[in-house]
């Protein structure tokens, strides 16, 4: 959700119902989501798709690498998130048609408002997924110092918003099983954030086989070195440290928080994890999708 931080500062943003889904008020038109079903689309365009926190701005990183062959020179004098912008942004499809191959982009919206030449095997698309669990309470610290979103009250309102779906992004569970079962319509990759923290550099040989990027093994280490954690989080073309104080106020929060897996056990009660299992076993038996949840899983 990065923009170019020309906002005026008295902009109030708010949720906006559009096809059942919610856009911000100052960030994204309803019509020009509408169109981007309609946009051309080439062979070499890239799409990122993620529910949001769930990854986005690793897999940037790891994408502006894989194109820059592993030099973290070739990417200093641009933040990722102006060379990778979002498509749901107001005024982002004139950037779009001019810009030269390969276009990669970055959306949170669901499946429905997809370009249509996408479902005609035309450019590739990155499923980026993580465990909902974690999303929910990084979307939670998210909020705190998102100006462009609600603050919550507190936790327990904010899980049940979640679970609501009434937030950016809305449910979390129709958002990763529409695109996940239309997969086989695609050039389709899935992955999830899970599987980046267990072994960063099988997921960057699982990307650039998806991409057909052909980089060495020093390339690769590269970009794996570049893109862990710590050395995104000291990074300001990576961090989102420069994005506007009018979309985020860096006093309250980073953007890059902790970037682990199971940070959800310290904030969920017994209750709301028994609910939230309950209701992750009833609306995904059908795709059957897995998680981990524990960083301590990952680690043995």
């Amino acid at each position: 959700m990065a923009v170019d931080g020309n906002e005026p500062e008295t902009l109030e943003y708010k949720l906006v119902p559009h096809r059942d889904f919610n856009l911000i008020s100052g960030i994204h038109c309803p019509e020009e989501v509408d169109e981007i079903q309609n946009w051309e689309i080439r062979d070499s365009d890239i799409f990122i798709i993620t529910y949001p926190k769930s990854g986005t701005i690793w897999m940037q990183q790891i994408m502006s690498l894989i194109e820059a062959k592993g030099d973290v020179t070739a990417t200093k004098d641009q933040m990722n998130c102006v060379g990778m912008p979002w498509i749901e942004l107001a005024g982002s499809k004139k950037d779009f048609v001019s810009a030269p191959s390969p276009r990669i982009r970055v959306s949170h919206l669901q499946y429905k408002f997809i370009p249509l030449g996408l479902k005609q095997k035309m450019g590739k698309v990155i499923y980026v997924a993580r465990n909902p669990k974690d999303v929910l309470v990084s979307y939670y610290h998210f909020h705190k110092y998102a100006s462009m979103l609600e603050t919550p009250e507190d936790f327990d309102s904010f899980f049940e918003k979640f679970l609501e779906g009434k937030v950016y992004g809305n449910c979390w569970f129709d958002h990763i099983k529409a695109w996940y079962s239309e997969g086989d319509s695609m050039n389709f990759l899935y992955i999830t954030y899970e599987d980046m923290i267990q072994d960063l550099r099988s997921a960057v040989d699982q990307i650039c086989a998806f991409l057909d990027r052909d980089l060495t093994a020093q390339q690769k280490e590269s970009v794996v070195e570049h893109s862990t954690f710590e050395n995104m989080r000291k990074n300001p073309k990576a961090n989102y440290q420069a994005v506007s104080s009018s979309l985020l106020d860096h006093n309250k929060g980073a953007f890059m928080r902790k970037g682990t897996i199971g940070d959800w056990k310290n904030y969920f009660s017994v209750a709301q994890n028994e609910r939230f299992d309950r209701v992750f076993k009833e609306k995904m038996k059908d795709p059957s999708l897995t998680f981990v949840w524990d960083i301590a899983d990952v680690m043995k």
